[in-house]
């Protein structure tokens, strides 16, 4: 066995595994380390604060199926990963956090940024791992990778920053010799079960989540749904789950999703959920419409086995590879149900409900704006249009407008929409999006933010300019906390504190730091813009002045969560539910 230093014997884990790239702040803590990565062919993304590197990593993994990695030092510097972190593990996206911590001989002193980050860490990841000596640094960090990749999301590796030091002998592993790769379509006689559900469907309907995205099985399933006759509906906001024009695809379920695919999943006798732990949030009632049906009998494909039948009884569960068992299971169909002959009856009802669906949305997009604002529905028009004829990769915010995007955000290909999903948290998708560039430097990428995510994320648009990262951030300038607003409105009588947000212009605060900037408040500008920063190639900040106005807010995302306020002391007795106009 070779004689090399624990930092030494780390690097060579990171080149085994084929990791190209790292990103986070520089620290003293791991500058043994940082100090090896150019020579072992690995790039250092230095950010303006690690939360952006946690968030590229996640994007990147998304996109190229690898692991992101990030370090930062210890103390704040590692603290700051959390939100990413705990974005990614709701997410079920494998990320490895490398944790310098304070150096063995001062643990518990309350040293210069010391922090128990191992045990910070330990709920949001699927294992907060500790070099327990400097002879297991590569061996603990081969498990880190074992156990992101198995369980598909961030693991973390707490490192004394004196344990980068030292002598050890060492063995280079390939990662085969102590991981396997996913797979596999687990317990076999479980498919003729799936099999006999399905063969009784008389309105099937399959939804597709994101593990149909990680394996690339949109092709089996869209052979699955065409033998059934299943219309097909993505799950909340992965929309690239399934190819748009495709005359069985019904649009993405989930707060501010399809009317159409509700309508249709609320009808149906028989679910095929694949690669989807059909997640709470995602399947609540939405426009008032209870759609996810109590009745119908599930099948439910996903890799996870915490995840089958979490928040849905199931008929059958396949603890399973989307693509390996949608695979086995369409092979069994067709064996066992003969395929139906016509779809036009299929083809036509989902095209009626999609029609009346696009009529909707279009004529509250037509509803009157404030002179000089768009409204926020015209702008999603141009930009989602944009994006599908582009073949862009657009990463999603949460908030009102962000959220609206799920209505328009169309695509023909996987591994294009990158969302914040169930965590909800701001500032995502601008930081996102440089990971989705750094993953796919030939596309266009572009980046969907309110003004208040986007206060969260433009400090970052130096770093774009100083990797060439052409990342389009398109931002939407409707004043407010929106969101949040329209909360204030339906439950607190009109009294907003704290949703207004000020600007003097973030398109020209965008070319103080660099990049292009337009802003616009009409159709024709935001396409001119979108196309000539495509044109351009270079980071770009496009300003959408959007009308936030009462009535142009998307409904509550939560409307279970709230209520009109009950108020006893005589101080707030005019802030009762009886004054509310």
């Amino acid at each position: 066995m070779p004689k090399m230093t624990p930092s030494e014997a780390m690097a060579e884990v990171l080149v085994q595994e084929g990791v190209t790239h790292m990103s986070g702040i520089l620290g003293s803590a791991f500058m043994d380390l940082l100090d090896l990565l150019p020579a072992a062919g690995i790039d250092f993304f230095s950010v303006r604060h690690e939360q952006t590197a946690g968030h590229m990593a996640d994007a990147y993994s998304r996109l190229t199926g690898r692991a992101g990695v990030v370090i930062g030092q210890n103390g704040p510097g590692v603290t700051n990963f959390v939100t990413a972190v705990a974005t990614a593990n709701m997410a079920h996206t494998p990320m490895i956090v490398l944790s310098p911590s304070a150096g063995t001989g001062s643990i518990g002193w309350d040293g210069f940024q010391e922090c128990d980050s191992w045990n910070i860490f330990k709920p949001i990841t699927k294992a907060s791992l500790r070099v327990p000596h400097p002879n297991r640094a590569a061996d603990i960090l081969r498990t880190a990778f074992r156990i992101a990749y198995a369980e598909r999301g961030p693991v973390l590796v707490d490192i004394p920053r004196d344990y980068f030091y030292g002598e050890l002998n060492e063995d280079i592993l390939h990662p085969s010799q102590y991981r396997v790769a996913p797979g596999g379509i687990g317990n076999p006689e479980h498919f003729a079960a799936a099999v006999e559900v399905l063969k009784s469907a008389k309105n099937p309907v399959i939804i597709s989540g994101r593990g149909v995205v990680d394996t690339d099985c949109i092709g089996t399933i869209k052979a699955l749904a065409e033998h059934l006759g299943a219309p097909v509906a993505t799950t909340y906001m992965h929309n690239d789950a399934f190819e748009y024009d495709h005359p069985l695809w019904t649009g993405p379920i989930g707060y501010m999703g399809s009317k159409a695919a509700m309508r249709i999943l609320q009808k149906a006798d028989v679910i095929l959920a694949v690669g989807t732990r059909l997640s709470y949030f995602g399947t609540l009632p939405q426009y008032d419409i209870n759609y996810f049906p109590k009745t119908a009998k599930i099948v439910q494909i996903d890799i996870n086995p915490r995840h089958i039948a979490k928040t849905h009884p199931v008929a059958v569960g396949l603890c399973a590879d989307a693509k390996d068992a949608s695979e086995e299971l369409f092979k069994r169909l067709r064996e066992a149900v003969p395929a139906k002959k016509d779809l036009t009856p299929v083809y036509n009802m989902i095209k009626a409900e999609l029609e009346d669906w696009y009529k909707e949305i279009a004529t509250i997009a037509n509803e009157p704006t404030q002179p000089g604002r768009m409204h926020p529905r015209k702008a999603l028009e141009v930009v989602g249009k944009f994006v599908t004829a582009t073949n862009a990769i657009a990463t999603t915010d949460i908030g009102n407008t962000s959220s609206m995007a799920n209505g328009y955000l169309r695509f023909n290909n996987p591994k294009r929409h990158v969302a914040t999903l169930t965590f909800g948290n701001t500032g995502f998708a601008y930081q996102a999006a440089l990971g989705a560039q750094i993953a796919c430097p030939e596309d266009t990428v572009v980046s969907i933010a309110g003004d208040g995510a986007w206060g969260m994320s433009l400090f970052e648009v130096p770093t774009a300019c100083q990797y060439n990262l052409p990342v389009i951030a398109t931002v939407y300038n409707n004043g407010a906390w929106c969101a949040e607003k329209k909360n204030q409105m339906d439950f607190y009588n009109n009294r907003f504190i704290g949703t207004e947000i000020w600007s003097k212009s973030y398109a020209k605060i965008g070319e103080a730091m660099g990049a292009d900037g337009y802003c616009v408040n009409n159709q024709k500008d935001l396409a001119e813009a979108l196309e000539a920063a495509k044109k351009n190639r270079r980071p770009a900040v496009i300003e959408i002045m959007t009308d936030g106005s009462n009535q142009h807010l998307a409904p509550p995302f939560r409307r279970d969560a709230l209520a009109l306020p009950i108020r006893h002391l005589p101080k707030y007795e005019h802030l009762d539910k009886k004054n509310f106009k």
